[in-house]
């Protein structure tokens, strides 16, 4: 935001939700990593709130409202590639800004949250690092510090770029409560977690192992979940509702899972070296369900809800249960046709094979 708007009477007042602080000002407006420092960011943004928000105050001096639809800005549909500015179209990014454009239209009251966490950036990248910075920053923990550090990462590495996008476009395929791209950005802290963990997994093997784990704490005090930077894991993950999941250090998860609330992918004691679950692409896994020891669940298996796994599961297969037994048996197990990943298909097969009756 330029220092035009920051110091102007129709911005005193608002609290962003970003926590970062720009100490250079004497009021409430603290996003100093919701912006880059270069002018032509500047610009942007004074065109974007003096010609089309509309603030008013005549009933409450923090009540303002959109007048227009905010624009499609040239200067903002760009992202950073090893430094440089790539100019061709990132679909993706382009679709979120407007999801974000049309947001602002219904919800008035929350352009201010839509312009700090969306509309002023000019990457996915940056949105995304403002915000995990804005909620993982604590009161030691500056919000522009985490800013760098997430930002500095996905600029450097093509693979995170790839996944972030490949894990948006799994929750928007995969979760019928996903209702945009820019929902699941802003709100799903499945995708949020997912996405931080990237980010310590990658100074992890880096050797930057305190500020690895550093993230790791955070994630879990504000996610409620617990992935050790340790961890393996692929693009196209979707982690849905995600409370309460663990993942161990040594853990492995292909690409293309499904992994629901309440899971763990842990050890059988306190053994070290390689000790967690490798999850092959595909893979499905139910509420609640305990993946336990060096055990391998095979590419498209299926886990049923609240299973407990301890030995390895074949490709194709639908493993339910405690202690969890294979659907058809183990001489000749039901195969899957179908992805479940994909179809995120929690019963067939296992109504079929269950005789519980209500």
């Amino acid at each position: 935001m330029s220092a035009s708007l920051l110091g102007s009477p129709i911005i005193q007042g608002f609290d962003f939700p970003c926590r970062c602080q720009r100490k250079s000002y004497n009021c409430k407006f603290k996003m100093s990593a919701c912006v880059d420092n270069s002018s032509d960011r500047t610009q942007v943004v004074d065109h974007l709130l003096n010609k089309y928000v509309h603030f008013c105050r005549h009933n409450s001096p923090d009540m303002f409202t959109c007048n227009a639809p905010l624009p499609h800005l040239e200067q903002n549909t760009t992202f950073s590639v090893n430094g440089e500015e790539d100019r061709d179209e990132d679909e993706l990014w382009l679709q979120l800004r407007e999801e974000a454009q049309r947001d602002v239209e219904q919800e008035p009251i929350l352009a201010t949250y839509y312009i700090c966490t969306i509309l002023v950036h000019n990457s996915l990248e940056k949105a995304l690092a403002t915000n995990l910075a804005s909620k993982l920053s604590n009161s030691t923990l500056p919000c522009n510090i985490l800013f760098e550090v997430f930002s500095g990462v996905f600029k450097e590495d093509a693979e995170i770029r790839k996944s972030i996008r490949a894990d948006l476009r799994a929750a928007m395929d995969r979760d019928p409560a996903c209702i945009s791209f820019v929902h699941c950005l802003l709100n799903f802290k499945g995708f949020q977690a997912c996405q931080a963990h990237r980010v310590a997994h990658k100074l992890w093997s880096q050797g930057r192992n305190v500020l690895a784990l550093l993230i790791q704490n955070r994630v879990s005090e504000v996610f409620a979940m617990d992935i050790h930077p340790g961890a393996k894991i692929g693009r196209g993950i979707l982690l849905d509702h995600a409370t309460g999941l663990v993942i161990g250090e040594t853990a492995v998860v292909g690409n293309n899972v499904s992994i629901l609330h309440n899971v763990t992918l842990g050890g059988t004691g306190k053994e070290s070296g390689d000790r967690h679950p490798k999850i092959g692409d595909g893979v499905l896994v139910g509420a609640g369900t305990q993946i336990l020891g060096n055990v391998r669940i095979g590419e498209g298996a299926k886990i049923g809800a609240g299973s407990v796994v301890v030995k390895d599961v074949p490709a194709h297969t639908t493993a339910v249960g405690n202690p969890a037994r294979l659907l058809g048996g183990k001489q000749n197990p039901i195969k899957l046709d179908k992805l479940p990943s994909f179809t995120m298909d929690h019963t067939s097969n296992i109504i079929e094979w269950s005789d519980y009756v209500i």
